[in-house]
């Protein structure tokens, strides 16, 4: 059987939204594993700015503006104000810095148009450094567990380094029943280029580094700069943090920590209602059980020369009220001008779809071209049911089983 699908210009998929942490929480759980990070305080008003910077007693404080897009040094506020990322060494300015901050929207790169609004700011002592290094803890298939990256090339995009001179990628892959040890954290250090008393305290801090990959079921922590300082300190001035999401049942603290601010308003209702969602910039609505249907369907429609609006997996648990939420969620999207429904009743009841399709159909007077697709337990009767029934406009609906 033939598929017919509306048409759509070829327009570019929206990434999908993991667990996102501001850079002052992701400094926050370094601290809390003993890794050096540069001393800061967070504010939420340019009155509690200016006080954090007083009582940082720093010779020089760089203030930044806490959103989840890049490119913030080069970003512009709608207050006027030039760069998310301001140098100073008098407290005083940090706080009229804030003032333009706070409350304003920032543009960069990464951002919407409009720009992302800051309601906080992170004041921080700004340290001079000498060197600066790459280090990474991340999870490795070909490894069959976690490895070690490091580059005495840091503070610059990890890919050009592998490209122009991969005979500076350094890799150590890490038992994950030992764990680093002492001799594979001292190579490492060493290859970064740490001499010295400092290659014992970069070994030092990249097995914290490693406690906290394992303490808060990461699966990648990236450090650019590794930075080595006049001082003689080893600090970690930049970090990115990705989590395992199936891992969230037993690291609540940290996916509690996590900003919905600038995340997908859609994403976000779908979630509460336990609902894979994740929105495309197609005109044809997916409503699938399982994930790799869900796939294949948008895979399916993308051959036929349509485009997908959206991934949406109910899972095999879904109630009546899943289906009649995610059926309001999908007819909200003013981009959709037709719904395929594909539903395999090996692990759903189809029956529990229909009653659910028909009572958003009825309540929410669907206006687009509905197509359901029913295959599995209770199919027959529900087909009769579908059919029959006097809540769906039928010129605007077509069952299939294939």
């Amino acid at each position: 059987m033939e598929f017919l699908f509306l048409m759509t210009p070829q327009r570019p998929l929206l990434p999908r939204r993991w667990l996102n942490l501001q850079e002052y929480q992701s400094k926050k759980l370094m601290q809390e594993s003993g890794v050096a990070v540069q001393r800061f305080y967070v504010a939420d008003t340019a009155s509690e700015a200016l006080e954090a910077a007083k009582r940082l007693n720093a010779k020089e404080i760089v203030l930044k503006a806490q959103i989840l897009a890049g490119g913030r040094g080069k970003g512009v506020f709608d207050s006027g104000l030039k760069g998310g990322v301001h140098l100073t060494k008098d407290p005083a300015v940090v706080g009229e810095l804030a003032n333009k901050m706070l409350g304003f929207n920032l543009t960069t790169k990464q951002t919407p148009k409009e720009g992302v609004k800051v309601k906080t700011v992170m004041v921080a002592e700004a340290l001079d450094i000498t060197r600066e290094t790459y280090f990474a803890i991340l999870m490795d298939r070909s490894c069959n567990g976690p490895v070690m990256v490091g580059s005495p090339q840091g503070g610059m995009d990890i890919e050009e380094v592998a490209a122009s001179t991969p005979e500076l990628i350094f890799k150590e892959a890490i038992d994950i029943f030992e764990g680093v040890r002492d001799d594979q954290a001292l190579r490492m250090a060493a290859n970064l280029g740490f001499k010295g008393a400092l290659q014992r305290q970069a070994a030092d801090q990249i097995k914290r580094l490693y406690d906290l990959f394992l303490k808060v079921d990461a699966t990648q922590v990236e450090v650019n700069p590794l930075g080595e300082t006049p001082e003689g300190q080893v600090v970690c001035f930049d970090a990115k943090i990705n989590f395992d999401d199936n891992a969230e049942f037993r690291q609540k603290s940290v996916f509690a920590m996590d900003d919905m601010t600038e995340a997908d308003p859609t994403e976000m209702a779908a979630a509460k209602w336990d609902l894979k969602y994740i929105g495309l910039d197609g005109n044809i609505a997916c409503f699938v059980n399982g994930a790799g249907l869900a796939m294949a369907t948008c895979d399916i429609i993308d051959l036929h020369g349509g485009k997908p609006a959206n991934f949406l997996d109910l899972g095999g648990g879904v109630k009546e009220k899943q289906v009649y939420e995610a059926f309001k969620l999908l007819t909200a999207d003013p981009k959709v001008e037709a719904i395929l429904v594909n539903i395999f009743g090996g692990i759903v009841n189809c029956a529990i779809i229909a009653n659910g399709i028909t009572k958003a159909c009825r309540e929410l007077e669907l206006k687009v071209p509905l197509v359901v697709r029913l295959e599995g337990k209770t199919l027959n009767q529900t087909a009769s049911f579908l059919l029959g029934t006097s809540s769906l406009q039928r010129k605007n609906f077509m069952l299939m089983s294939i």
